[in-house]
């Protein structure tokens, strides 16, 4: 869980033997904070940790009104962060062992029911050296040093990570960055690391988009290149990009060499595409739609 010096995002991660661990543990707000809550979960530290952080609590602050309501905190591991990198976090005295957690600068790593007691520790090192990736990366790197350490006691079932921006937004939904769950997987991390590949390959796209409405065609087609190189087993992405090219006028060509592509690997484009033409969704001559689709 943690606070990124750079960008100002907000994020937290985590791995378990328990089935969608995402659904108690990760809790997030944008430009307000975020909310580990572990072992035996009082899934109200989430939400109003942050209700108390955006009332203007740090986390600190937070963390030990909550504590004090609670009639067992000996038994919940807590960690908080909020929008200026104040940390605070507990591990309850009836925690099961291994428990515990290591703070560093903006950010905290705990686990209980561990293998060992150097997980968190090799979490903590983990992620204070790799400062030079994004937030997101960077936290799923710190999971695979607690996962190389030994992990959870119980064995892998279940990751998670939501991270938000930076700023303030009047809804407490919005501003959400990244927000993937494995609920049930053999390899959790491995499939939250491809989930995240995706979500960074669509995101490259959807910018591309916002440069090509705003007529910068060349750091557009820069982007798009990104999203399609990141998953490139993902056609959809590409037959997208040549109906945005095809449509705008500017890369006709480029767009309709795409698509013919995309129609050669998978002939249900060549459906879509002509009920695309059909419902005027996007103008194409019929004869150089046969040309394409064939």
């Amino acid at each position: 869980m943690a606070r990124d010096e750079k960008t100002g995002e907000i994020g937290v991660a985590v791995q378990s033997h328990y089935f969608s661990v995402g659904s108690v543990v990760t809790w997030a707000r944008a430009g307000v904070g975020a909310v580990a809550t572990q072992a035996m979960v009082d899934p109200k530290y989430g939400p109003l940790g942050l209700e108390l952080m955006a009332g203007g609590l740090s986390a600190p602050e937070a963390l030990a009104s909550l504590l004090k309501g609670d009639v067992k905190p000996e038994v919940r591991q807590v960690a908080m962060v909020d929008s200026r990198g104040r940390v605070a976090a507990h591990t309850g005295s009836r925690c099961i062992p291994d428990a515990g957690h290591s703070v560093g600068n903006g950010f905290s790593c705990q686990g209980n029911i561990m293998a060992n007691d150097r997980v968190w520790g090799s979490m903590k090192s983990a992620f204070d050296s790799r400062g030079e990736l994004p937030l997101p990366e960077r936290l799923v790197a710190a999971l695979d040093a607690a996962q190389e350490e030994g992990g959870d006691l119980r064995g892998k079932q279940s990751a998670a990570i939501l991270v938000v921006g930076p700023d303030l937004r009047p809804n407490g939904w919005e501003g959400k960055l990244v927000d993937l769950r494995v609920e049930d997987h053999p390899e959790p991390l491995r499939e939250l690391r491809r989930l995240l590949r995706y979500q960074t390959g669509y995101r490259w796209i959807d910018k591309g988009d916002d440069l090509f409405s705003s007529n910068r065609m060349q750091e557009a087609l820069e982007a798009y290149t990104k999203g399609m190189e990141l998953v490139p087993e993902v056609l959809e992405l590409k037959y997208w990009v040549a109906i945005g090219l095809i449509g705008s006028g500017k890369e006709k060509a480029k767009g309709l060499k795409m698509l013919r592509e995309v129609c050669d690997e998978e002939p249900n484009y060549v459906r879509l595409t002509e009920g695309m033409v059909r419902a005027g969704s996007v103008s194409l001559d019929p004869s150089v739609l046969r040309s394409v689709t064939g």
